[in-house]
């Protein structure tokens, strides 16, 4: 176990409740948008249509996100380098996620890939600059959980409200789309305010290190992603957080679905369900972040997948009307989910100091970049392969399903993130950035650094 180290404690507490109070407004739409529009589109252009939809609009998407993180990394405006992407990115979502969720009658396939590219484009404009700026407010390995924890926890809270919001829309007589655009409507009046919050408080400093000003044609941005990717830690780390993607989008694209069709919960009972699931994930956080600064980030990492496996394989024992049993697994999988959304990130902070020490650049938007990348197609692949595997099994959103087909729902649901996961796990057991590691690379960055700054005292820090 390794003492944090005096940066570690000089982040004052209002600067990281400012840099983590946007992931409120940002998360709200971003569960509703993975598990409520495929479901919603699906029922109304079918699961084929809209898988391939969505996989189109995600293809589309990730070709974005190397430039914006090899831009943000490049260039210093008199406003920073992070902040104005992030302010050009929230007025893109926010426009296109009201069109989403406020769909005409008659919509068409080509209405649903069009504002699911802009809502996807504005999400990327903001969350690589935004996750980037995380790993560079400081440079401690167990300071960078508490960064990543408190902006996780924070998303995981909005999540929280939009889940709520539908139920109480519910309860008042509204439909379950009135919700979802209650919702919408909520994350964008409270994106504008937190966003200002973060950008006035939270400084955003190019490091020493920062990338020389290039053109940035095509090749020059394959060539650097080619550099990253020979940096094997984040080859094996990305790699791993891939497989995981696969084993969290098949859930959640199917989480309605199996809700409706596998247990027969209505409506209320489906949103009771989401909250249990996701406030689980709010308490563990502080928990898992006490374990990792003990036993390390990977390792604790690896345990929160098992315990998702060990909850994940009852669920095709489950039977209609069985709600308080998958309350059970909801509030395991929402425990074990806390971890996976803050740790991997700070060990991605970690390999992009190890890349730092190899190349004397810091491309911490690359990095994030290419991490969003792999989401992306994870996600997109979930919902583009597994939707017309249930359309095999002749699996009816809208009508009567035989056992067989249910079976199918239940199984895609539990038990092929399972065997995903123990993947990931493997991969990730060994991984070779450790808390001591991580100190001896910032040791000699930070000795480095301080060398180019006395050679070169006009560009010094």
């Amino acid at each position: 176990m390794s003492l944090p180290s005096k940066e570690a404690k000089s982040i004052p507490l209002g600067r990281l409740v400012a840099y983590s109070l946007p992931g409120f407004a940002l998360a709200m739409p971003m569960i509703p948008a993975l598990v409520f529009l495929p479901a919603f589109y699906g029922t109304a252009l079918g699961l084929s249509a809209a898988g391939l939809a969505l996989l189109i609009a995600r293809s589309i998407d990730v070709l974005v996100d190397p430039f914006v993180g090899i831009l943000s990394d490049r260039y210093t405006t008199r406003w920073g380098r992070r902040k104005p992407w992030i302010v050009g990115g929230a007025i893109i979502g926010g426009i296109a996620m009201i069109q989403l969720f406020q769909p005409p009658t008659n919509v068409t396939v080509e209405y649903f890939i069009l504002w699911s590219v802009m809502l996807y484009v504005g999400w990327t404009l903001v969350q690589i600059p935004y996750t980037a700026w995380g790993a560079e407010i400081s440079s401690d390995y167990h300071q960078r959980t508490r960064i990543t924890s408190a902006r996780e926890g924070m998303m995981l809270i909005g999540i929280l409200a939009a889940g709520a919001v539908p139920a109480i829309v519910s309860g008042l007589g509204g439909t379950e789309q009135d919700g979802y655009t209650a919702m919408s409507w909520m994350a964008v009046l409270a994106g504008g305010p937190l966003i200002a919050i973060m950008l006035w408080h939270v400084p955003d400093i190019a490091p020493r290190s920062q990338l020389k000003k290039t053109h940035t044609s095509t090749s020059s941005v394959l060539a650097e992603i080619r550099r990253v990717v020979s940096n094997r830690p984040f080859s094996r780390l990305v790699t791993a957080w891939f497989i995981n993607g696969l084993a969290t989008g098949i859930p959640a694209s199917l989480f309605l679905l199996y809700l409706e069709h596998g247990l027969n919960a209505n409506l209320t009972e489906r949103g009771i369900l989401t909250l249990v699931y996701f406030f689980s994930a709010v308490i563990a956080i502080p928990i898992w972040l006490s374990f990792s600064r003990r036993w390390g980030k990977h390792r604790i990492w690896c345990l929160a997948m098992a315990l998702a496996c060990l909850a994940f394989v009852w669920v095709p024992l489950l039977g209609p009307g069985q709600l308080f049993a998958f309350g059970t697994i909801c509030v395991v999988t929402g425990i074990a989910l806390g971890a996976d959304l803050a740790l991997p990130p700070a060990l991605q902070a970690d390999v992009v100091d190890y890349d730092t020490l190899r190349s004397g650049r810091q491309r911490a938007g690359l990095f994030f970049a290419l991490w969003s990348m792999s989401t992306k197609l994870a996600f997109a692949l979930a919902v583009g392969i597994i939707f017309p595997v249930l359309d095999a099994f002749d699996f009816s959103p809208t009508g009567e399903n035989d056992s067989h087909a249910i079976l199918a729902v239940a199984v895609a649901y539990s038990l092929v993130p399972v065997a995903l996961k123990i993947v990931t796990i493997l991969m990730i057991w060994k991984f070779p950035i450790t808390s001591r590691r991580h100190n001896i690379i910032r040791k000699r960055i930070d000795s480095l650094a301080t060398r180019t700054a006395n050679e070169h005292p006009r560009h010094g820090a």
